[in-house]
């Protein structure tokens, strides 16, 4: 009893016959379908890399910086690099003349770190790091994968279209009054301002005091 083979047929199992116990007639009947969807159906395939994809408006790509008048948008407020999970960001202050106050000094992300997770994009009250359309990125070594303020500044007209993107997915207003958003409004600046000077004026009539 010990050599009789088990019999794990089911009830009302049909049985195979040879070709069927091959196989060969399923594979077949796959590689015909195969075949039919490849003649009949529209081609997708990019001859890459002299065809390469042009991505939507949404797609996340590697992140850069907005060069607006020559210079980079960035105050330099340290965000994108508190908010980036894989810390990817690394960046060092500088004071500088105008309504901006600071600019970054140097501005590095690692892209072997970079997880595309658009965090930067969102915290930024400036819109100055956006989320490109780049995808086709190669390195020789790590060295190469560190990315400069000279790699990652990009003119803003070149990115007309992302930040486009981000307006129209902003949050709508609500209400019959519509308000028109001012970007000279996110342009913060204590320097001679009437609230340093009132504050002034407090601070010494409590020291005549």
């Amino acid at each position: 009893m010990a050599g009789t083979p088990v019999n794990t047929a089911r009830k009302n199992e049909r049985t195979l016959n040879f070709w069927e116990r091959m196989y060969l007639p399923e594979v077949f009947k796959g590689l015909g379908y195969s075949f039919r969807k490849m003649v009949k159906e529209p081609v997708y395939t990019f001859q890459y890399p002299e065809e390469q994809w042009y991505p939507n408006d949404s797609y996340r790509g590697r992140p850069v910086l907005v060069e607006e008048e020559g210079k980079a948008r960035c105050v330099s407020c340290n965000l994108c690099a508190r908010a980036c999970p894989p810390m990817a960001i690394s960046m060092q202050s500088q004071e500088m003349e105008g309504p901006k106050e600071r600019e970054p000094k140097w501005f590095e992300i690692n892209m072997l770190r970079c997880i595309y997770c658009g965090f930067c994009e969102e915290v930024c009250p400036e819109e100055a790091i956006v989320m490109s359309k780049e995808y086709d990125l190669t390195f020789q070594d790590r060295d190469e994968a560190i990315f400069g303020m000279e790699r990652l500044l990009v003119p803003k007209e070149r990115l007309a279209d992302r930040l486009d993107f981000l307006h129209s997915r902003q949050n709508p207003q609500f209400g019959n009054d519509v308000w028109d958003y001012q970007r000279s409004n996110n342009r913060h600046s204590l320097k001679d301002s009437a609230f340093l000077a009132g504050l002034a004026r407090e601070m010494d009539a409590t020291a005549s005091h």
